[in-house]
């Protein structure tokens, strides 16, 4: 203990010594840890992490067929809950929006709509009041009980414990408020935070429609169970898989492809859940080279400067002292360094995991990041500290245990710098290697986002404002749903500087699209699933929508107002609809197609294809655009566009509504705005791998420059010399930063070609982004040239400056 004490006594005086050195150390290797504890919270708290309630281990989703669908009909639900042999509960749950009144403003509140049992399965027990229980439950619309979770409760209700009891407005019907949840349970999916809970068997008053007897409608959002003990998941899938064999047999029609894979509760599903977790595992592995880049980087750092310190190691070994105890010292210094390091890193680290834990990128959705840091995170941070000091403190090892005190003291310095390969030169090419691979990765994730911004998506968003209502939450029912929104139209025209306004069930590229439906040719007469032509995306618009979202009709008419309910059902299809149903736009137009129900629909118009889900790497699926007169939807979204400046815009819009109904609840924002999230993965792309590449580039000139620096100190002599007997500037340049400049261009090439790789995979995830791009490669070589000459710069001038007269003179 005594040793150690004296070790780390020394070790605080050599770090204080050298200043530069330790704020330089420490803050690199708090850049590297601290963006590891990131990366891991994220990955911890979203992926690793089980959700927050009691044995969280024994839950799991439901998914439905090749495509691993989440979504089921209540009738299906009802029969897989009560025919299963496997599950302890199987619950069914929705999402959904409602407007609710408390008696002052009404406003828009995310609920959960969920069967009977569901806090029973989860084990929840109430914060305050009770929860939903089975005897709630007589029947369609039978429970207007409302639950309310805790924030919603303590932002909304200040903590007011005479809430329970409370009557409210819930889409205009009355709503008894029976409970609150607990402060830790934030529903059952990790990153959407409802308002509050209802039950399943009220969706008519939840969400104004009645699905709860239509199998063939799969509007339930996720069915979730609690496996048994001593049931497998395998188990459980075979179990499943015989109910969706008779589901299909005695219902052909509405079931299809039930057969049933599981997956774990938390994030929705294998198709968002796996792809969430590819992206945190890339991201961590990256994070994880930038370690081992700032660990290399170090290493030479302190190979350098156990150089400088050889007389220092000599005089101590011609005293007695053995080389396992120098070693030990230099491996204090390096631990103490690293455990410096780790711990600004994770101080960093747990402020701005704080600031993302109360982000909201989408402010009309409760987006939930439960990436705060817990006792895994702190131990990962305190692990990679050590690690990194043990790991960069070995690598004047060997340059110790060869050190000859005799000649050092001999000769007052260290052998010259040889041209063989070192370590340190593999470390210095792997991290260039590594700095090239994070900018050509970030310059693709840029350039894909750039075209992402000014792509072609079959609309024009700019200079148009999205303004989302929903009529049901207001009470508006039947024929008084259609007379609302003429008004609506009526009102937002009337607006100066409005060139046209018009409605949408969903807009293309909303969070919320999209809905879709099998389509048969009009030949067909078997319209089971299974003999669906195609699988269309289905758009209700009003007229003028085509002008008012600048889609350009190719061929036919746009619709009318004279297309109603009691006119023949008419269609507008896109191009690939055309191309796949009726082989060209030409055919198209004027032939019929049929819907599941069998009703047959008349092609009037074709308008060029366009991105309509949120997921832009999407395939161009078929999409058709029905008449709202003939396909009514009370949730509407009004899009109005004008040349006018937004802000006032908007002002106007909310009077206008304010004007026709002051219990009408909206959200406005651009239709840019309203994008968000389609282009939210490219962003964070970009941004993510913007910032690694960033710490990349300054790990890179500083190793850089520090091998470039320690050859020019070690030949000060030589150089010296050269130019005493002529050499010319260029030469003595090639000598002193030959080999530094041949690992920068040795590391950027093969770092290059794996970005290039990286890219592919990159394009999975941003829409557009190619590595095969002329500016891309342009931009890495530019990155990487620059790269070099600023960490060359300085040691190139001092090696230019030497006076040959005065190195030899101190000889």
């Amino acid at each position: 203990m005594q040793t150690l004490w004296q070790d780390l006594r020394y070790g605080v005086r050599m770090l204080k010594k050298n200043p530069g050195f330790t704020v330089v150390a420490v803050l690199t290797l708090a850049v590297a840890i601290g963006s590891n504890a990131v990366v891991f919270s994220a990955l911890n708290g979203l992926i690793l992490r089980p959700l927050n309630v009691p044995h969280a281990e024994s839950l799991y989703l439901t998914q439905r067929g090749r495509d691993k669908a989440l979504n089921q009909s209540y009738p299906d639900y009802l029969d897989l809950r009560d025919r299963n042999r496997s599950f302890d509960g199987l619950v069914a749950y929705n999402i959904s929006q409602a407007g609710l009144d408390t008696g002052k403003n009404p406003s828009r509140a995310w609920v959960y709509e969920v069967s009977w049992n569901y806090f029973d399965v989860l084990e929840i027990q109430p914060y305050l009041g009770r929860v939903i229980h089975a005897s709630d439950e007589q029947g369609p619309n039978s429970a207007p009980y409302i639950v309310l979770t805790y924030a919603y409760w303590h932002s909304h209700f200040q903590e007011d414990r005479g809430v329970v009891g409370r009557s409210v407005q819930l889409n205009k019907h009355p709503f008894t408020i029976v409970g609150v949840t607990p402060p830790g349970f934030r529903g059952s999916v990790l990153i959407f935070s409802p308002d509050f809970f209802v039950p399943i068997v009220n969706q008519e008053q939840a969400d104004g429609t009645n699905l709860l007897n239509d199998r063939g409608n799969r509007w339930l959002g996720s069915v979730m169970g609690r496996l048994k003990a001593g049931v497998t998941p395998r188990q459980a899938i075979a179990d499943l898989n015989s109910i969706g064999s008779y589901l299909e047999k005695t219902y052909p029609k509405d079931d299809a492809q039930m057969s049933f894979t599981l997956a774990r509760e938390g994030l929705p599903g294998d198709v968002f859940g796996r792809a969430l977790e590819a992206f945190l595992t890339g991201l961590m592995l990256l994070a994880g080279l930038i370690l081992l880049a700032a660990c290399a980087n170090l290493g030479s750092l302190f190979a350098a400067r156990a150089a400088d310190r050889s007389r220092e190691v000599a005089l101590r070994l011609a005293l007695g002292a053995g080389r396992i105890r120098i070693l030990r010292q230099l491996f204090t210094e390096a631990v103490m360094i690293s455990l410096m390091g780790g711990a600004a890193g994770l101080w960093g680290s747990v402020v701005l995991l704080h600031w993302l834990s109360v982000w909201r990128p989408f402010p009309q959705y409760p987006v939930n990041m439960p990436v705060n840091p817990d006792e895994n995170v702190y131990a990962i941070a305190f692990l990679l500290s050590l690690a990194s000091g043990l790991l960069f403190g070995a690598v004047p090892v060997k340059q110790v245990l060869r050190t000859d005190a005799y000649q050092i003291i001999k000769s007052g310095t260290t052998s010259t710098v040889g041209r063989r390969l070192t370590t340190r030169d593999i470390l210095l090419g792997m991290q260039v290697a590594l700095c090239a691979v994070l900018v050509t990765s970030s310059i693709v994730a840029v350039r894909g986002l750039v075209r992402s911004l000014y792509s072609d998506f079959g609309f024009e968003p700019r200079n148009a404002m999205l303004v989302e209502t929903d009529l049901d939450m207001a009470g508006y029912r039947g024929d008084a749903v259609p007379a609302m929104q003429k008004r609506m139209i009526d009102a937002m025209t009337a607006i100066p500087e409005v060139t046209a306004a018009a409605l949408v069930s969903v807009p293309p590229l909303h969070p919320a699209c999209c809905n879709d439906s099998n389509v048969f040719t009009d030949e067909a007469t078997d319209l089971r699933s299974s003999n669906a032509a195609a699988d269309a995306v289905i758009f209700s618009i009003s007229p003028e929508y085509l002008r008012a979202a600048g889609t350009t009709l190719l061929a036919g008419r746009d619709f009318t107002w004279r297309d109603d309910k009691n006119a023949p059902r008419v269609a507008v299809l896109n191009r690939e609809f055309a191309r796949r149903i009726f082989g060209s736009v030409t055919n198209a137009m004027g032939r019929n197609y049929k819907l599941p129900d069998g009703k047959r629909i008349q092609v009037v118009g074709v308008v060029e294809d366009g991105k309509y889900s949120p997921n832009l790497t999407d395939p161009l699926p078929p999409a058709m655009f029905l008449p709202i007169l003939q396909s009514p939807s009370t949730e509407t979204y009004v899009i109005v566009r004008s040349s006018g400046n937004p802000q006032q815009l908007a002002a106007a819009i909310r009077t206008k509504l304010r004007d026709l109904d002051r219990g009408l609840s909206s959200f406005i924002q651009t239709w840019n705005q309203a994008m968000d999230g389609a282009l939210f993965a490219s962003r964070m792309a970009a941004l993510s791998l913007g910032v690694l590449g960033v710490m990349g580039a300054m790990l890179s000139v500083t190793g850089i420059f520090g091998m470039a620096a320690y050859s020019v100190s070690k030949r000060l002599r030589e150089l010296g010399i050269r130019m005493a007997l002529g050499a010319q500037r260029r030469e003595v340049l090639q000598v002193a930063l030959g080999r530094a400049c041949k690992l920068l261009a040795y590391g950027s090439a093969a770092g290059l070609l794996l970005g290039i790789l990286a890219g592919r995979i990159l394009a999975f995830i941003v829409y557009q982004a190619t590595p095969r791009d002329p500016l891309v490669l342009a931009g890495t070589v530019l990155a990487m040239s620059l790269l070099g000459l600023v960490a060359t710069w300085i040691p190139a001038q001092r090696a230019l400056s030497i006076d040959p007269m005065i190195l030899l003179r101190e000889e």
